[in-house]
């Protein structure tokens, strides 16, 4: 076995008051049923041990120096590296010193991973007003992960994945006003390739197919509705079909997601948020994962927030915190594969 396969996942707490650690908790119990890799958890020992017993678990939680330790401790204790931060567990009410502990622990996974210590980096959900409070200055964890790496943020690709459905949002967090004005064709092509690249590496297809949407109604028929898929979206299609990556579109997004046409793609690449986010919502909502395509190291997250609302409540559900380790997971496999 690779060493870049027997290195366990880092895993970041999100914060503490959300249901981020009892999801931690949850999925170390069920290693084994739902075949997980060995990871290790980066924060309180206390606290996730606060947070078994909140969910009704008997997980035991073992203290570990290095990422070293954690394959020989997984298979009897969730294994945490502890950091200097610490914070009581209060589910459903953020503190400051839950945001530093957040914030310490997104720095030290990352590390991890970057320093290839990790194989790979899966976040917990954050609270990005709480994280500001505490001199955080990334729009996101996204961002933070790419700067880490010494990736433009531009060049992080947000890829939303699910059992049935992959799709990535071409423009993101912006106003829908904004977002015509946004999409180029070098936009367009730039993203394209990176999930190509991403795609092959990543995921073993050696021609991916990315279909990409139309901006407006029934891809705007003919010029009828907007003429951004005639002067924009189909000339970055035509360039990137020169290049040989098998982009196919501009697509009405209205039936591109429909059963019989998910068949005929790997993925799909949306316009705008909306666009991309509500189909794999509507598909699956419970094991929706969040990978940042376009960086040396492998990051996933729960497509879900912090849900402070139900923190600490039982009532939170463990399926995309599930996938989202079981995707980093068989990734760090393919890339090890890939450089064997």
């Amino acid at each position: 076995m690779s060493a870049a396969q027997s290195a366990p996942l880092a895993l970041s707490l999100g914060d503490p008051a959300g249901i981020g650690p009892e999801l931690i908790v949850e999925a170390w119990a069920r290693r084994n049923t739902e075949a997980l890799p060995p990871f290790l958890a980066v924060g309180s020992a206390r606290l996730l041990r606060q947070a078994a017993e909140a969910r009704g678990l008997a997980v035991q939680v073992v203290a570990i120096d290095n990422p070293g330790d954690a394959a020989s401790a997984f298979g009897d204790a969730l294994p945490v590296l502890h950091g200097d931060e610490e914070a009581d567990y209060a589910p459903g009410t953020p503190t400051e010193a839950g945001a530093r502990l957040a914030m310490a622990s997104l720095q030290i996974a990352t590390r991890l991973t970057v320093e290839g210590q990790c194989s790979a980096l899966v976040t917990g959900p954050i609270a990005k007003s709480e994280l500001a409070k505490v001199g955080f200055i990334f729009p996101g964890q996204t961002e933070f992960v790419a700067d880490a790496c010494g990736i433009a943020a531009e060049d992080a690709v947000m890829m939303l994945a699910g059992p049935q459905l992959r799709t990535v949002p071409l423009t993101v967090h912006c106003a829908l006003a904004e977002v015509p004005g946004r999409i180029t064709i070098d936009l367009i092509c730039r993203r394209a390739r990176i999930v190509h690249a991403a795609m092959q590496r990543d995921f073993g297809l050696a021609t991916p197919r990315i279909a990409i949407c139309g901006l407006n109604p029934h891809a705007g028929e003919s010029g009828r509705m907007g003429r951004e898929e005639i002067e924009t979206i189909a000339p970055a299609i035509a360039r990137l079909q020169s290049e040989g990556i098998g982009a196919t579109g501009p697509h009405p997004a209205d039936s591109l997601f429909a059963p019989h046409a998910r068949d005929g793609y790997d993925v799909a690449i949306a316009m705008y948020h909306d666009q991309a986010l509500v189909p794999i919502k509507a598909l699956d909502f419970d094991s929706g994962v969040n990978m940042t395509l376009g960086l040396p190291i492998i990051r996933t997250s729960p497509d879900h927030g912090t849900a402070f609302a139900i923190a600490g409540q039982r009532l939170a559900h463990a399926g995309a915190t599930l996938a989202a380790i079981r995707m980093a997971g068989e990734t760090a496999v393919w890339r090890a594969k890939a450089a064997a």
